[in-house]
């Protein structure tokens, strides 16, 4: 496996519309932009490892696929994100609540799914209008790269802007090759894939086709009681060449999920009996969720400077869950009940025109316009029903909640790159993101009035950076820029206490950083540093959390500052190195907790300190081995600081052989994870109302994977 880190975007136009969403450029006007500009202008193409990690000037790291299915069980992303320096993932081992992500802090707050960062997967967002994400549908089997950008720039992309998340999924090129992988692993858990790549032509002619197909079906019983989970999943890409100067791209993907909910537990009952879910067994907690979308994107060269790009998307989600509210609370006249049952359709497109320039220095702007909308049905039913007039919980009962909820945003951008010197350049942007909201209440009783209504966020979110190239490999940059996160429907959906109807008082946080950062070519090997501050006014946080009904509030002001570091380096031709640490002070600077003075303490949800290493022997064939350590200090559970989970650290190996015969080629490996059998807390679930924060992670597990590949040369 060799990796080089080569410096390809010296002119950094790097930004979402340039990269993360990739332009597709024809090879005449590429040959004609190369002739025509700099030797340093970059030029955008549809080609694999376009970023580059040296020259971008903010903190980003790029995830290869072919990295992220080495020896691994391809069913969470916290197998392989672990080297990101500023990411914390958690898993909850808990499929009908996906992942815990935060970046620098952001999107700790989130009970279930993902709120703080923007998600795409092949420039469609997996990120709603109102900034609540998912990572479900993302297919590791198809990977072609995941960029994780920190920092002041991922302002630019508008709501829910603590990071940004980008996932590219695999191009087909020449000869046509096919796959199938199994995977077994501890508590039942099994995974298997098939996946077909290939092309006709080269891609630079007019009929040529690309494609990618992948699908996988993962099932477990679960590390605890009540959480086992069957996931099936599918991922197409097909490209079509148009003529010399435009591209048509269709994508598809769809997700199936039905997944038990073991819930949290107290510090007792977790030092009791971690593997246990008392409350999951009562009321059959569970989720099911069936996602499918489409979208189509149109890339055309212009002219040698000019480039145009189209996306447009759409897809529907339905979700139902069951959760652990006991009988009492839900005959309050203001009770949504137990079951939550959602219907969200969405869709979105985005339009945007790149120009490169030479106004006596090099330069180049990306402008478009972005427009998301999303239409939510969202009802609530008892979660029991009488039988012989005992309640028999786990089965839907009558209707206690109806709202149709519409949010949509229109949101201009634009951003620009200038190369002041031979050393010097300048990066900015800005982006005026607004964002409207329009509940209708269809749930109307004597007892339970019209809660109807309606809000609107609207925010200029500039950014800017200035880079320096001490040498060809070392790089330094400052940047500092806006950030703006409206509370998500989810959020908006409860009051505090038995209120009933939306929670409208809450209000956008807005979050200003700063960051210096420092990127280094070391032989084949990049050293990273960055070091930054965000001041957030009106951090929006958990309130109250019980029985998976979750409500927030505004927290003032707070504020995140650290140090991330980072190394991956190979050497002696087939050994890798990776390495990361991370350390985050996320203070709050005004009281949140009413009586309690809580000015002063740490937010829950993060982690001070974050570290990951890894070492491993990977030639191309023959047998491989490695093994990785990972770190994470302890974490606030409740804003008053009185819970939280311990520091842990944990060990896994991993040994495998590769062989090529012919045109087949076979990978078989074997690993262990949590090699001393470490107990610890794999997430918390912050400010859980009665004290059951703690998601048990297992003990020492074991699996074994399988892979065949054909390639029909």
């Amino acid at each position: 496996m060799n990796i080089s880190f080569v410096r390809k975007v010296p002119l950094s136009v790097w930004l979402l519309p340039a990269i993360f969403s990739p332009c597709f450029t024809s090879t005449v006007a590429a040959a004609q932009t190369a002739a025509s500009t700099s030797e340093q202008t970059m030029v955008v193409t549809a080609t694999p490892g376009g970023l580059s990690e040296l020259d971008t000037p903010a903190a980003v790291s790029v995830v290869h696929g072919d990295e992220m299915r080495h020896a691994a069980p391809l069913v969470n992303l916290s197998e392989s994100l672990g080297a990101v320096p500023g990411l914390q993932v958690q898993n909850r081992q808990n499929y009908a609540q996906d992942l815990q992500l935060s970046i620098r802090g952001f999107g700790s707050r989130s009970t279930f799914g993902v709120r703080g960062l923007r998600l795409y997967v092949d420039g469609i967002p997996a990120t709603m209008p109102d900034g609540q994400g998912q990572t479900s549908n993302i297919d590791i089997n198809s990977v072609e790269s995941i960029d994780v950008l920190r920092g002041p720039f991922s302002a630019l992309y508008g709501n829910a802007s603590g990071g940004v998340l980008n996932v590219t999924t695999e191009t087909g090129r020449q000869p046509p090759t096919i796959e199938a992988s199994s995977w077994y692993g501890s508590y039942g858990s099994w995974r298997y894939g098939l996946k077909a790549t290939g092309a006709t032509g080269d891609g630079t002619q007019a009929g040529d086709v690309d494609y990618a197909v992948s699908t996988t079906r993962f099932t477990t019983h679960g590390y605890r009681d009540h959480s086992g989970a069957r996931k099936n999943l599918a991922n197409a890409k097909l490209g079509v060449r148009l003529d010399d100067a435009s591209k048509l791209t269709l994508l598809f993907n769809s997700v199936d999920i039905k997944a038990d909910d073991p819930g949290g537990l107290t510090k007792e009952e977790w030092r009791a009996d971690p593997r246990q879910s008392p409350r999951a067994e009562q009321y059959n907690t569970r989720k099911t969720i069936k996602q499918t979308q489409a979208g189509l994107r149109y890339e055309r060269a212009l002219t040698a400077n000019d480039d145009f790009s189209l996306m447009a998307y759409a897809g529907e989600r339905e979700t139902t869950q069951y959760q652990s509210i006991p009988q009492a609370p839900q005959l309050r006249p203001t009770h949504a009940g137990g079951v939550i049952s959602l219907s969200r359709h969405y869709q979105g497109v985005d339009t945007r025109w790149t120009h490169r320039d030479e106004w006596l220095i090099p330069v180049s702007f990306t402008t478009g316009i972005n427009y998301e909308t999303m239409t939510e049905n969202r009802k609530g039913y008892e979660n029991f029903v009488y039988q012989n007039g005992v309640p028999q919980f786990g089965e839907k009962g009558n209707l206690r909640r109806n709202e149709r909820n519409l949010m949509w945003n229109v949101d201009p951008y634009l951003q620009t790159s200038w190369q002041l010197t031979d050393k010097l350049s300048l990066d900015a942007g800005v982006r005026y993101s607004s964002i409207w909201l329009d509940s209708n209440d269809k749930y109307v009783t004597a007892q339970n009035g019209d809660a109807s209504g309606e809000a609107s966020y609207h925010k200029w979110l500039p950014a800017g950076s200035l880079k320096y190239a001490v040498t060809d490999a070392w790089n330094v940059y400052l940047a500092a820029g806006r950030g703006f996160e409206t509370p998500t429907l989810t959020e908006l959906s409860y009051r505090a206490g038995t209120q009933d109807g939306l929670n409208l008082e809450l209000q956008p946080a807005t979050s200003d950083t700063v960051e210096i950062g420092s990127k280094t070519r070391i032989g084949n090997g990049l050293f990273t540093a960055a070091l930054f501050q965000t001041d957030t006014d009106n951090e929006i946080v958990s309130d109250s959390s019980s029985g998976g009904r979750a409500s927030y509030k505004n927290a003032g002001k707070t504020r995140r500052q650290g140090v991330e570091l980072g190394l991956d380096q190979q050497f002696a031709d087939a050994w890798r190195l990776k390495m990361a640490w991370t350390y985050i002070d996320a203070t709050y600077r005004s009281n949140v907790c009413g009586d309690t003075d809580c000015n002063g303490n740490r937010m829950p949800g993060i982690a001070r300190n974050m570290g990951y290493a890894s070492l491993g022997w990977e030639p191309e064939q023959g047998w491989y081995a490695g093994g990785d350590v990972r770190y994470l200090s302890d974490i606030m559970a409740d804003d008053e600081n009185t819970a939280k989970a311990p520091t842990w650290t944990v060990v896994g190996l991993n040994t495998g052989y590769k062989w090529q015969i012919g045109q087949g080629s076979v990978d078989l490996f074997t690993r262990v994870d949590n090699l001393f059998d470490r107990e610890y807390a794999g997430s918390v679930i912050v400010n859980e109302s009665y004290g059951r924060y703690f998601e048990p992670a297992p003990g020492r597990n074991y699996s074994v994977g399988l892979s065949f590949g054909y390639s029909f040369q």
